[in-house]
């Protein structure tokens, strides 16, 4: 049977079909066997189908000869956490994050939570298809334990909990695996008096996701956010996806605050703490987030777009900050990994610490670089649309600077773009950011657009 639920990253697909128990039991006994390990954690989302999902990688995990420890109903990041937190060689989360409801999968890490991706990742497919498993002569044994306090404790490590003013934030779980989080966090932030008031919107964990699949960046799925902040006249409101390694930010006003914004904030967060430390980003949007780490004495690096490249481009800088326009950001002190929580928490200190609202902290970077926010395009010739953008400008503007880093970056002197085909869905991604001119971002957007729809 040909497995395909294999992705760039992890494992993907729709259930019944491309996910079943029978394929998960598979692929748990294949990375058990193929990491040689003793101990794996394993957690899931909040799916309906997540824990019978679970509870088949663990058995094939079992049968591999490895101990698994269920640390229950989780986000990816409580996973990647107990990586590197609880003596064991990897970790599984069983989620679909933001796909449909009829969609399941896993993602993997190894010791110390790092990705497990590529030719790893292979591996596991080829050995979970051919099924030409070792037979063990001890099966593994099956424990569970919370990692919650832990965790909680290690995000709030993150800022300082003395220097929070009042402040009333709107929280969306979007009913994915969230919601406990926040509610450990809350139970602490009431012990220790710290001024923070949470308005809980979709939080109860819900597999059947009756206020729409969590999925923030869908503009359908913002509304619910910005019109609780509005009424409840809340300082900020956060939004999160089913597994909730991204986090989705709104200002005062309910208004979503674009993910390359928060780069540079975190960016000059990090770095106000540790002048001189390397900031990792994507070459999608790249100009703001230079700009700042410059003027706060860091150095911006750039990395393919994507987990695995960007946490490993960290690791060979030890840089201490990494992030993607898509909400995606990463941590040194986390392992180098992504996390949902860690992003809101430091711009809620950076709020306190600046006595400035979330609209004023970002109103001048999106004045200086307006963005065109990314476009998708469906195209039957990838490559053939993306030469030709690229032949386009190379004829009617003078001496780009061209950079293949991820697909094609072009830079001229008040406008660049990127264009790259998506590692994860059959599409063609458009990036375009100005020096302060919104009116060019729409002109340029709107030529490339024409070109690639002859590529239709």
């Amino acid at each position: 049977m040909t497995l395909t639920c294999f992705k760039a990253y992890d494992v993907r697909g729709q259930l019944d079909t491309e996910i079943t128990e029978n394929i998960v039991y598979r692929i748990g006994r294949a990375f058990g066997q193929l990491t040689n390990a003793k101990r794996i954690a394993i957690g899931g989302d909040a799916r309906a189908t997540s824990e019978s999902l679970k509870q088949a990688a663990i058995k094939g995990l079992l049968d591999a000869g490895v101990d698994a420890i269920d640390i229950g109903m989780t986000g990816t990041e409580e996973v990647y956490f107990a990586a590197f937190h609880l003596d064991v060689e990897g970790g599984i989360e069983i989620t679909a994050s933001h796909n449909p409801i009829d969609y399941n999968g896993m993602k993997f890490v190894g010791k110390g939570a790092t990705p497990i991706v590529g030719e790893d990742l292979q591996k596991i497919h080829d050995l979970a298809e051919s099924q030409k498993f070792i037979e063990t002569s001890k099966s593994g044994a099956l424990s569970k334990q919370s990692i919650l306090i832990d965790y909680v404790n290690h995000l709030l490590g993150y800022i300082n909990l003395d220097g929070i003013t009042p402040l009333k934030l709107v929280v969306n779980a979007g009913n994915g695996a969230a919601g406990h989080v926040i509610d450990a966090i809350e139970e602490i932030f009431n012990k220790q008096g710290v001024p923070i008031e949470f308005i809980k919107i979709h939080h109860a964990p819900d597999p059947t996701f009756p206020n729409g699949i969590p999925n923030p960046i869908l503009p359908e799925n913002q509304v619910a956010t910005s019109e609780a902040i509005k009424k409840h006249n809340a300082h900020m409101g956060i939004a999160w996806d089913g597994d909730f390694d991204r986090c989705f930010l709104f200002d005062e006003k309910g208004t979503f605050v674009d993910g390359y914004y928060v780069v540079g904030l975190l960016a000059a967060a990090f770095l106000k703490k540790s002048p001189g430390e390397k900031i990792i980003h994507d070459p999608r949007l790249v100009w703001n987030t230079i700009e700042i780490t410059e003027q706060h004495g860091g150095k911006a690096i750039q990395a393919k777009t994507g987990h695995a490249f960007l946490k490993q481009r960290m690791r060979d800088e030890n840089a201490m900050y990494g992030g993607e326009m898509s909400a995606h950001h990463y941590f040194r002190d986390f392992a180098y990994c992504d996390s949902g929580m860690i992003p809101w928490l430091l711009v809620t200190e950076l709020m306190c610490q600046t006595k400035l609202p979330l609209s004023k902290l970002v109103s001048s970077r999106i004045e200086a670089f307006p963005c065109s926010g990314e476009r998708n395009f469906k195209v039957r010739d990838a490559q053939g649309a993306i030469d030709a953008v690229c032949a386009y400008f190379k004829e009617q503007e003078d001496q780009p600077m061209i950079d293949a880093t991820d697909g094609t970056s072009m830079s001229f002197s008040q406008w660049r773009f990127n264009i790259r085909s998506s590692n994860t869905e059959p599409l063609l991604r458009v990036n375009v950011e100005t020096r302060g001119d919104k009116e060019l971002v729409v002109k340029k957007t709107n030529l490339i657009a024409s070109i690639i729809q002859k590529h239709e």
